[in-house]
């Protein structure tokens, strides 16, 4: 097989998910480099900036996908595909789907570079005050923690077992531009939108959670497809575990509402994220020359304006 990331020169990038929340900031971060970028979703979005393809991935053969991707002249392909699906949707969307992308680029003459995004929450429940890092165990507990760890360990073995040449993003928390509703964020800044006159009341996990910037999380993934990594995973966050309360202030702030007309009360919420997660970035930086850069203020400003 030839490796198809042997230059420096211009890329044809595939981004999977390309209408989602990281999709749309990866195409953005591809196309600012002057890379070719194929949009690839089940739906495209005319939005985007990039060259549409609507495929669903997890229906289609690997022999199909393989053709395609061929044909495309792709050399890289980033999997943001599945989101924070419904129950029934997240083994298709994060099992299957790799399954069948990883065994497409395993059957291709030339071999593009794959970046996986996968998640902080296939390592489950995190000790208060700590860091996790890459070499901690992983015992998620929910259902979409343990179908994150599984498909990120499809891609981990083949490239281990020189199938493939990957790597492994595991990002915590996204927000900024395009916040999916399916999130707590994504969904109190839709509420806050419709709110009326009578106000609404929200309530707050005590919790505190790392969150990184889907943009932040691009130039990873653009960093990442350069890198003579593979088969490894590498956490992407801030590496700071900041208040879900305090987040919701500034979003608060930042919507306009009248303080008044919102009611906060510390209750459990509905979470894939226990109380406490803060990953370990250093290998981040050592092996990417990577580092956060957009701050909480100028995250949900952008979730706000742009969701």
């Amino acid at each position: 097989m030839i490796d198809a990331t042997t230059d420096d020169g211009p890329r044809r990038v595939a981004v999977l998910g390309a209408t989602g929340c990281v999709g749309r900031a990866v195409c953005a971060a591809y196309a600012r480099r002057g890379d070719r970028v194929l949009a690839v979703a089940r739906t495209p979005l005319p939005d985007v900036g990039a060259a549409p393809l609507p495929l669903d991935v997890a229906a289609t053969a690997p022999a199909d996908l393989a053709r395609i991707l061929a044909a495309e002249g792709v050399d890289t392909v980033v999997n943001a595909a599945g989101g924070w699906a419904r129950p029934e949707e997240l083994k298709r969307g994060h099992v299957q789907l790799v399954r069948r992308l990883v065994a497409a680029l395993g059957a291709m003459e030339t071999r593009p570079r794959l970046v996986h995004i996968g998640s902080v929450h296939e390592y489950g429940p995190q000790l208060a005050g700590t860091s996790v890092s890459e070499t901690a165990d992983l015992r998620p507990d929910t259902a979409y923690g343990r179908v994150k760890r599984a498909g990120s360990g499809i891609v981990l073995r083949a490239a281990q077992a020189g199938t493939v040449d990957a790597v492994v993003l595991r990002a915590v928390n996204v927000y900024g531009p395009y916040t999916t509703p399916a999130s707590f964020l994504g969904a109190l800044r839709d509420r806050l939108r419709r709110a009326g006159p009578e106000g609404l009341t929200v309530r707050v996990a005590a919790a505190r959670r790392d969150f990184v910037d889907a943009r932040d999380l691009a130039e990873a993934v653009v960093l990442a497809a350069r890198a003579p990594v593979t088969g490894q995973a590498i956490n992407i966050g801030r590496g700071v575990a900041e208040d879900v309360r305090d987040l919701v202030r500034v979003l608060l702030a930042t919507s306009g509402i009248r303080p008044e007309a919102v009611s906060l009360i510390d209750a459990p919420v509905p979470s894939n994220g226990g109380p406490w997660t803060r990953a370990d970035i250093r290998a981040a930086r050592r092996l990417l020359g990577w580092t956060p850069r957009t701050g909480v203020r100028e995250s949900i400003e952008a979730l706000w304006e742009q969701g």
